[in-house]
Formats: structure tokens, C-alpha cells, sequence
């Protein structure tokens, strides 16, 4: 049944991608400078979880090394590396450079002397869930390194940009930004039919399963084919022929959950203060969860990062938020009708 289980997780890249030539486009004229020498325009990728902006900076930068003799490529998590130290030991990481650096006594200043000592190969840097960053400082710094190129990935350029101080906010403004939208279901069903092609055996699709995969994913790749996944394993482990909707209907829920899931486990323990607050209430206003938070922790973030926290958790179907600005309630995602 299953034939390269690579092929069926989100991350996998593919050899060609698909409904995106636009936005494939778009990134590779920004990153073409780097072919001639020069360094890349600095790329901002905005849009909704599942859209394909992790996918296609990937895609796009793999294509790029083809040109590119001996180019370096780093991808940052910034929801894991959200701190500036983590972020500068992840980069120089990516060269080679954090043997002798100390986690806990390093300062910053030593892994900056070090990154502008560098004078490799172009250096093509990916930081994903950039609005997870503690401090926006470490964009700055970044952007001044002549052999390095940033492709910045995040879900809201507005909420984004306000959380830049005036250095940060002048740099980048005039960056190239691309906008994703989320997948059809049309689209949803030609990225399944790849994954199927690659990954599964000929003819165990039933009829209609990936439309019926693309309706319950709502527009999220990464949704789609976390029940393409469990759907065929459903299959292969009770020695199904094929892969029926009624198998992928049995798998939604999981698909869901686990992708859920995966977000539950990349919060900041801050973060994780401010999701249970209110997933075990029945709908609270900012400023309520802002005060419990106050109490179950040492050192409380301020109201504007807790406001962004929970953005985030919203962004990624984690919290549900009701009513305009003036009247917002926060609730369980679940919990919702």
C-alpha cells in the first residue's frame, strides 16, 4: 500500500510543486542576485497555516543550489529558536561555527563578531514563525551581513510589523513581501493526486477520496495530507485493498488532532501558561486571561505579548476568538458551534 512513507509527510519536498508558480516565481527573481554575487532581497512570506509558504522558501532555495556552487542554507524555527542567542547558535550552526560556544556564557556580541567574520558561500537563511521571536534586534543584525540573504516567514504582515522597533521597521519595509492564500479544492486534490503518484501503490484511491480528503483539510495542505497519511496506514494495517472514505473519514479526526497537536508542543512554556487559561474557560476577554497569566507565572510577558500569543494560538486553530477588537473573547477552539 504505502511505498515511500517520505512522500506522505508535510514536510517532504517535492520535485515540482503545485498551484504556486506565482509565488515560486516571485522568490526566486528575489533570491536571482545571489547567482551573480550579490546578495538577495530580503523575502517576507505572509498567509494562513497549511499554505504552502514553508514548502515553496524550501523548494525555491533547492532550486537555487543548483546554481549556486557550495551555497549555505539554514532554517531556523523560530518558535523553537525564539530567544536572539538561540537564534544567532542556530545560524552559525548552520556553518560550523558553535563548536567551542558556550549555551550559557556566550555573549551575543561574540556570535555577531563571528557571523560578519564570515566570508563563505552566500548564506541563505529561513525563519519560520519569525513573529515568534523574542527580540526583532536579531533581524537587523542579520539583515547588515552582506553574504547573507533572509526569507522571513510568518502568518500576518500587520501584526508582524507592529512588533518592529524604527531600525528593524526601516530595513525591511521595502522588502519583497509575497502573499499566500489558502489552497482550493481543486488545488488540495492535485497535491494529493503528487503525494499518491509517489507514494502509494497504483489504483488505491477509491473513487472521490480526495475530494472528500480536500473538503475536510478547509484550504490547510498540511491538514490533507496528515489524512492521506493516516488514511493509508488505516488501510495497510488491516490489509485493505483499498483506501475508502469511509477509511478517511475514520482518520479526520486524528489527522486533526495530531496536527493540533504538534502546535500544543512547539508553545513557549509562557504560551503554554496562556492556552490552558483558556481552554479550561468557557470564554474569557483579554484582559482576564491577561490577569490569570499574572498569576500562575514568575516573570509575566507584558499585555501586548500576551495579546500576541494569543494571535498566534487563533492562527493556528488552537483558540477561537469571537466579537470585534473592543469586545474579543477567547474561548476553546472545540468548545465553538
Amino acid at each position: 500500500m504505502i511505498q515511500d512513507a517520505r512522500v506522505l509527510q508535510d514536510e517532504f519536498i517535492p520535485s515540482e510543486v503545485q498551484h504556486r508558480d506565482a509565488e515560486v516565481n516571485e522568490l526566486t527573481t528575489a533570491l536571482t542576485p545571489i547567482t551573480r554575487g550579490q546578495s538577495g532581497d530580503a523575502t517576507f512570506l505572509f498567509g494562513p497555516s497549511g499554505a504552502g509558504k514553508t514548502c515553496i522558501s524550501r523548494f525555491a532555495v533547492e532550486r537555487l543550489r543548483e546554481q549556486v556552487v557550495g551555497l549555505n542554507v539554514q532554517y531556523v524555527n523560530c518558535w523553537d529558536d525564539h530567544s536572539r542567542f538561540r537564534t544567532l547558535y542556530r545560524i552559525l550552526d548552520g556553518i560550523g561555527e558553535t563548536l567551542d560556544i558556550h549555551r550559557q556564557s556566550t555573549p551575543h556580541d561574540i556570535l555577531l563578531d563571528r557571523l560578519r567574520e564570515y566570508d563563505g558561500p552566500p548564506y541563505v537563511i529561513i525563519l519560520d514563525e519569525v513573529d515568534q521571536l523574542d527580540e526583532t534586534d536579531v533581524l537587523y543584525d542579520l539583515y547588515r551581513l552582506p553574504q547573507v540573504t533572509m526569507i522571513l516567514i510568518a502568518n500576518r504582515e500587520e501584526e508582524l510589523f507592529a512588533d518592529f522597533d524604527s531600525r528593524v521597521r526601516s530595513r525591511l519595509t521595502s522588502s519583497t513581501r509575497i502573499q499566500f492564500d489558502r489552497y482550493h479544492l481543486d488545488e488540495l486534490v492535485a497535491i494529493l493526486e503528487d503525494r499518491v503518484q509517489w507514494g502509494l501503490a497504483s489504483g488505491v484511491i477509491e473513487g472521490g477520496a480526495l475530494e472528500h480528503i480536500a473538503d475536510a483539510a478547509a484550504g490547510d495542505a498540511r491538514v490533507a495530507i496528515g489524512i492521506l497519511r493516516r488514511a493509508a496506514e488505516r488501510a495497510q494495517n488491516s490489509e485493505a485493498s483499498q483506501i475508502t472514505t469511509s477509511l478517511i473519514s475514520e482518520a479526520i479526526p486524528e489527522a486533526r488532532e495530531s496536527v493540533k497537536q504538534r502546535a500544543v508542543d512547539q508553545l513557549t512554556p509562557d504560551q503554554q501558561a496562556v492556552y490552558e487559561i483558556v481552554r479550561e474557560s468557557d470564554g474569557l476577554a483579554p484582559k482576564a486571561i491577561y490577569e490569570r497569566y499574572c498569576n500562575c507565572v514568575e516573570d509575566p510577558r507584558t499585555m501586548r505579548t500576551v495579546r500576541k500569543y494569543l494571535s498566534k494560538l487563533a492562527h493556528y486553530n488552537l483558540v477561537a476568538a469571537s466579537g470585534t477588537s473592543r469586545d474579543r473573547v477567547y474561548q476553546a477552539e472545540q468548545s465553538l458551534p
